[in-house]
């Protein structure tokens, strides 16, 4: 009797090992899930704001830039201003871009963290 006993002690332990590792692999795989939907909707949001932060500086730009060619009285003045405005949106552009480029940066550490997080376990 105290082989059949020992024989489904044997049998049972596999049986447990194998659904905590089912276990431990279904919470790893909802934790996948749920980092990248929450990065999805960061991006989604991050996105929105960019688009709107980009459209109201391209309008300010260009009614200043605008304003300062109007206000000219010379072909000289016109050409001054015109220089001056195409600085503005070319600093405008860099500055953007270098925003962009860190926010790929962060992006690409995110995904590290998040992908990497299961093989450390």
């Amino acid at each position: 009797m105290t082989e059949v006993v020992a024989r489904d002690i044997g049998i049972d332990q596999p049986s447990a090992d194998a659904a905590a590792r089912i276990s431990d692999a279904s919470r790893d795989a909802l934790h996948l899930m749920m980092g990248v939907q929450t990065a999805l909707l960061q991006e989604m949001m991050f996105a929105g704001y960019e688009m709107f932060d980009h459209a109201r500086t391209e309008m300010h730009l260009l009614a200043e830039c605008s304003s300062k060619i109007a206000s000219a009285h010379s072909v000289g003045d016109v050409r001054t201003m015109w220089a001056e405005c195409s600085r503005h949106q070319l600093d405008y552009i860099r500055r953007d871009t270098d925003r962009l480029l860190r926010h790929g940066e962060q992006m690409i550490e995110t995904a590290t963290k998040l992908f990497g997080s299961g093989s450390q376990s």
